[in-house]
């Protein structure tokens, strides 16, 4: 009699029928999506007089949809993006309701040239953006997207969550900060173009502006870009 432990194949191999089956290997699906860029406003009018250096910051939750068993994927989301923008002695005046200045405007910082005891140590300029990424994901490994190659191109569409110019001034000695909160002129959608590649958990990306940071006639005609580090994973 044959042990029930064990069945004879036509070929004469053995296989145990109490043997543990494999475990079940659910890939990763990059739920999580956090990028940390350079911000910079590479389209400006000559009025303008932004510092180089300007950061960012896009935190997303997304879900991701293969396409049947291939390499690419289809992933949306929603989440978070702050962009911060240094100016260089000017400030922003967006709370001027009058006819004659129903815009937002950038002006000297001061704006009045006795001011002399007023040192200008930091300006900057903030947008929060509740965003949605969309994107056409490529992964050389499906089981596994922590590692090997990883590639995505896509758009994120945001709605203006809040505004807010931040001063830094030294009066006689003493730091004195002005933050300016209205979203009077701002554009209230953003629409960027993005692009990613990398390698297992960390890719390089890159984001460019569709939209203008200020309503039409309502500001000056402004596009920013940003460059950084997408950390993903989950």
């Amino acid at each position: 009699m044959i042990p029930a432990t064990v069945l004879l194949a036509q070929d004469g191999s053995t296989m145990n029928s109490n043997a543990v089956p494999p475990p079940i290997v659910k890939p990763s699906r990059d739920f999580v999506m956090l990028q940390l860029n350079y911000v910079n406003w590479i389209q400006k009018p000559d009025s303008v007089n932004s510092k180089a250096f300007g950061f960012g910051f896009n935190g997303f939750i997304c879900y991701d949809f293969p396409i049947k068993r291939s390499k690419l994927s289809f992933a949306t989301g929603l989440g978070v993006s702050v962009n911060v923008v240094y100016l260089n002695q000017q400030q922003i005046v967006n709370t001027d309701t009058a006819s004659a200045y129903n815009q937002s405007r950038f002006l000297p910082n001061p704006i009045n040239p006795s001011y002399d005891s007023v040192n200008i140590k930091r300006y900057k300029f903030v947008t929060t953006y509740i965003q949605a990424p969309f994107e056409l994901r490529y992964f050389s490994n499906m089981l596994n997207r922590n590692k090997g190659f990883k590639a995505a191109i896509g758009l994120q569409i945001g709605t203006l969550l809040g505004s807010d110019a931040k001063e830094l001034v030294s009066i006689g000695g003493t730091n004195v900060k002005f933050k300016t909160d209205t979203k009077r002129y701002v554009s209230p959608w953003n629409f960027a173009s993005t692009a990613r590649v990398g390698w297992g958990n960390f890719s390089i990306f890159a984001s460019y502006n569709l939209t203008k940071v200020f309503k039409t006639n309502e500001g000056p005609a402004i596009t920013p870009a940003a460059v950084g580090i997408c950390i993903t994973g989950l």
